[in-house]
């Protein structure tokens, strides 16, 4: 199994993620995807075992998500398997290798896709109006409401990952993953997952990064409502 994880300026906790994901059961490779970091994230990574692209300019995290993927393929012994992709933040720190219980349900074949469930985090500030939008949308599309359907930290098989490709642009990458993969006839799952990661606050920055977020959700959306009337009607 590889872990992935998408990162931008993370060289405070990049390490400790990478030393932590390398714990988890049945990990041969964490591989770090520096998307366009300002400071040190491709080196403190790399001394912590990890396996480094970069990306020369930021390309966003969907961009990180399949250049991670394509590298693992790359990797991936010809005569095996695919390797399970699990991706994971770069900010979750030592609690990373809490996301070991997303593996089981991919690994024996209960479902594609797993995705963490994670506990409340101190000093988050968001009103749950992004989550309410992607939550209600992938409901009214698919029939499952899920849990956090913002979160990052999910195990998927390689036939999943990529009947999901292309993925959503930027934040809406989560969404439009899991809309494309229920539609498709794959089946997801969510389980609880004991991680810490630095949320978004109240504060200005915080607000500008949950606007963002919305945007990117409600764009994925409305691209695969489109997507899926075009389909009808042809």
């Amino acid at each position: 199994m590889a872990v992935v994880i998408p990162a931008k300026n993370e060289s405070r906790r990049i390490a400790a993620t990478v030393r932590s994901a390398r714990s988890i059961p049945n990990v041969d490779l964490v591989l770090v995807v520096d998307d366009g970091s300002e400071d040190a994230t491709q080196h403190v990574a790399r001394d912590a075992g990890a396996v480094v692209v970069r990306h020369s300019h930021n390309r966003g995290k969907a961009s990180a998500m399949e250049t991670g993927a394509a590298v693992v393929a790359m990797r991936d012994a010809p005569d095996r398997p695919p390797r399970l992709l699990l991706f994971i933040d770069g900010d979750l720190g030592e609690t990373a290798v809490n996301t070991a219980p997303l593996v089981p349900p991919v690994l024996d074949g209960t479902a594609d896709v797993a995705i963490a469930v994670l506990p409340p985090q101190p000093g988050a500030g968001g009103r749950g109006i992004v989550v309410g939008l992607a939550r209600r949308s992938i409901q009214s599309m698919t029939g499952w409401t899920p849990t956090q359907p913002l979160s990052g930290m999910r195990c998927l098989t390689r036939e999943a990952f990529e009947a999901a490709t292309p993925l959503a642009h930027g934040w809406g990458v989560e969404t439009g993953m899991t809309i494309d993969l229920l539609t498709k006839g794959f089946v997801a799952v969510e389980v609880p997952c004991d991680l810490s990661h630095r949320p978004s606050g109240s504060d200005l920055r915080g607000q500008l990064h949950r606007a963002a977020q919305y945007r990117d959700v409600l764009l994925a959306v409305n691209a695969r409502r489109v997507r899926k009337v075009l389909g009808r009607d042809g």
